[in-house]
């Protein structure tokens, strides 16, 4: 969701803001939206190859017991198979993380971090859209390349101590030779060069590998117009455009973009929902450590942001229901937990946040950053912009965002309005759908 920082701006320009800022990213190159994995040449090929057994290999990390696909597992799409708030990792494989492991499916379509300003028509400042771009929850680094060395020298996850004691593992690897051959660098003079190549390795695999980018769920046939939404799904998508429902799509997109790619379900931007402590994290024991996402204490060069202080990534939505904790510090351990956070937060804060009754994992300072638009708004009368039922119909679409489905043999009548790039909210309006407070 763009952030505007502690001053907010109506939900329904904030949409259409992000919707027209991810529209520009796509078009102009800022965001590299594809619908399916870049040409390889014979090289990348050879690269991949390698990147595929490295990812596996436990070799890498200092316990010879955690390899990349420990906490990025393929078959629950390249997230944590458990349901831990973090994972556990470092030198003897029992040191706990402090941000919860996110999928790593659909990160092609990832650009840069930029701080991005919207221009009134005289060229002047027209307010601050928010940054956007980069990879990882506080997106501190651009490529898939830099983000495969995170883990690999993180003391609480693969935990090398340096270059070159990662050298040594590759070395020792039975795919060492392989990886020097597909570098093009010949043999490995200096440490930093196997550590290069090993992360170039990963990143073809990433970026090149169907299994990444998939779009096979139920909603990309129906995009296709091979398979029909179910009454409840029908429901559930409706929610989730209406901005003053779910008013979901707002921060994660759902329809296709102007060039027909398939939506990323996130508008790349960063947003500060206000998540509760998560006390059952070790970093949380001392009171005085906060997780500011953009603005530390892993990343350090916005600190002095503090408007940025508490945004985290929105993450894609794709496959999100086969996740078993939520948020940046995996609070949460099911959707519908979320769901209702979302809905009650601002109605029942002390529900959420116990007796203060405020978000209590930022420091006051920084509480105004705290995103309070539609669903957190409570509309007229206080209650809950979504009931319970409504709750499960947005589930029953988001369950359609899960890959691996199989259309039916016989296609469904084409939508014709399912093709154009027209926002999906906008459709249900004309066709009577739009659900109403």
């Amino acid at each position: 969701m763009w952030s505007p920082g502690p001053s907010t701006r109506p939900s329904a320009l904030r949409a259409l803001a992000a919707g027209a800022l991810a529209w520009a990213l796509a078009c102009f190159g800022l965001v590299r939206a594809q619908a399916g994995p870049p040409p390889r040449s014979a090289d990348e090929q050879r690269l991949a190859a390698v990147g595929r057994q490295a990812f596996f290999d436990p070799r890498l990390s200092a316990s010879g017991r955690q390899a990349c696909s420990s906490c990025h597992d393929p078959a629950h799409a390249f997230a944590p198979a458990n349901g831990r708030p973090v994972q556990r990792g470092g030198v003897d494989g029992r040191r706990q993380g402090a941000r919860s492991v996110p999928s790593l499916l659909y990160l092609q379509g990832t650009g840069p971090f930029v701080e991005h300003r919207f221009e009134d028509d005289d060229g002047g400042d027209a307010g601050d859209a928010g940054p956007a771009g980069g990879l990882t929850w506080d997106g501190r680094v651009d490529t898939l390349r830099d983000q495969a060395l995170l883990p690999l020298f993180d003391p609480d996850e693969m935990a090398n101590a340096d270059a070159a004691a990662l050298a040594a593992r590759i070395a020792r690897a039975p795919w060492a030779a392989a990886l020097e051959a597909a570098s093009g660098r010949g043999r490995f003079e200096r440490p930093g060069d196997a550590v290069q190549a090993l992360a170039a390795a990963l990143e073809a695999y990433q970026r090149t590998a169907p299994e990444f980018h998939p779009y096979t769920s139920k909603y990309d046939a129906y995009l296709r117009g091979r398979t029909a939404l179910s009454a409840r799904e029908r429901r559930g998508l409706a929610l989730f455009d209406d901005p003053r429902k779910g008013n979901c799509a707002g921060c994660h997109p759902d329809s296709l973009s102007p060039r027909g790619e398939p939506p990323a379900f996130t508008d790349f931007g960063f947003a500060a929902i206000g998540a509760p402590r998560n006390r059952a994290l070790a970093a949380n024991r001392d009171p005085a450590h906060f997780d500011l996402g953009l603005c530390g204490p892993r990343r350090r060069d916005l600190a002095r942001h503090a408007e940025f202080c508490g945004e985290f990534m929105t993450p894609t939505l794709r496959n999100v229901a086969t996740r078993r904790s939520f948020f940046h510090n995996g609070v949460f351990h099911s959707l519908r937990q979320v769901m209702r956070f979302y809905v009650d937060r601002d109605l029942h804060p002390r529900r959420w946040y116990g007796g203060m009754g405020a978000c209590d994992d930022l420091p006051p300072a920084y509480r105004g950053n705290v995103d309070d638009e539609v669903p957190f708004r409570p509309p007229p009368g206080r209650r809950p912009r979504l009931d319970a039922r409504e709750i499960d119909d947005v589930i029953a679409f988001l369950d359609t965002l899960t890959d691996g489905y199989t259309a039916p043999a016989t296609p469904a009548t084409p939508d014709p309005e399912v093709a154009s790039s027209t926002p999906a909210s906008r459709r249900h309006q004309e066709a009577g759908e739009r659900v109403h407070d």
